[in-house]
């Protein structure tokens, strides 16, 4: 063997362990944090549950080529905003929010971590983006509509409660979003010629048998339920006493319904939470938040509990009932 060939092959040798070392070195496995304002890691939620379901979807598979850290405010509003500092120190790859407060935390919190938010309220009014086509800064999503579909909500339980008189918007006085919420309905209301009757609850002690006493007492004929986290977990708690009540009530939310609520009138939020997972994979994928446009949804859920009907001496309207996209028996 010649000397230059020695050195060669040695050399080949030599480095040899130094490319197998660098071919076998995985990958980085991204990694996504997820707020919760409700549930908890033994029961995560529908938000949650849908959320996982788009994510594998895509063929992202947990603890293998994806990784989240989930954290749960439980219904508490005051833990949100640590949860969110939370997340942001681990410096994650791109974090989920559901909760305007949550969203608007993380906007102040950082300028570099992608955001993915599922919004109920507009997000261009509550300065969360500079507009849906060109959401601009580092948050993108979808937004829910929640707050728009009030004077619909109030028009369909006009035509489920007839000679309806007074209707009782449920609302928790201590949280901006849900007054906010509440000044919808009245504008609504207001246009239809329907007259409201507040019934505030608050975040301490919630009196949810006070609030359907004053509701009897101001003779309310049906109800709506300004969705929050507080009234997430416990909304078996206020169908029951809507049927106790014998009191029709309208809902933001499909999943008060499932439970013995009356009526509601929606986006599909696990639909919304599933398609969440498609801003993460183009994020992963290089895509800028700022030039990802904020998607609205394109069809709304009537969902009606005819069980729940009966309980309450109630007939639905056939014409209402062709227009429901489940029905509950």
């Amino acid at each position: 063997m010649s000397r230059k060939i020695f050195w060669f092959t040695l050399g080949v040798l030599l480095l040899a362990p130094s490319f197998s070392v660098q071919a076998q070195q995985p990958k980085k496995v991204p990694r996504i944090g997820f707020l919760a304002g409700s549930g908890d890691p033994n029961t995560p939620g529908p938000e949650v549950e849908a959320f996982r379901q788009g994510l594998r979807d895509l063929g992202y598979i947990e603890g293998k080529n994806i990784l989240v850290e989930y954290r749960y405010a439980e219904g508490k509003r005051d833990r949100i905003p640590g949860l969110v500092t939370e997340l942001v120190q681990r410096k994650v790859d791109g974090l989920i929010f559901g909760d305007t407060s949550a969203i608007l935390a993380a906007k102040q919190a950082t300028k570099t971590i992608p955001i993915v938010m599922v919004a109920t309220q507009d997000p261009v009014a509550t300065g969360i983006i500079d507009s849906l086509a060109h959401p601009g800064g580092n948050i993108t999503g979808l937004t829910r509509l929640t707050r728009e579909l009030s004077g619909k909500r109030l028009e369909l339980l006009k035509e489920v409660v007839p000679g309806i008189s007074r209707v009782g918007v449920l609302w928790v006085a201590s949280l901006p979003a849900t007054g906010n919420a509440r000044e919808y309905y009245e504008a609504a209301a207001h246009a239809l010629k329907i007259p409201l009757q507040s019934l505030e609850v608050r975040t301490q002690n919630p009196d949810f048998v006070g609030a359907f006493q004053t509701a009897a007492k101001g003779r309310v004929s049906a109800l709506i339920t300004v969705g929050n986290q507080l009234f997430a977990r416990n909304r078996n708690l206020i169908a029951d006493l809507a049927i106790k009540n014998r009191l029709p009530s309208m809902y933001e939310q499909s999943y008060y319904v499932e439970v013995g609520g009356l009526i509601s009138y929606s986006a599909n939020d696990a639909e919304s939470f599933r398609r969440a997972a498609t801003y993460v994979d183009k994020i992963l994928k290089g895509a800028k938040p700022a030039d990802l446009p904020v998607e609205q949804p394109t069809k709304f859920e009537l969902v009606i509990n005819l069980k729940t009907a009966k309980q309450i001496g109630l007939t639905i309207p056939p014409n209402v009932l062709a227009r429901a996209d489940k029905v509950i028996k």
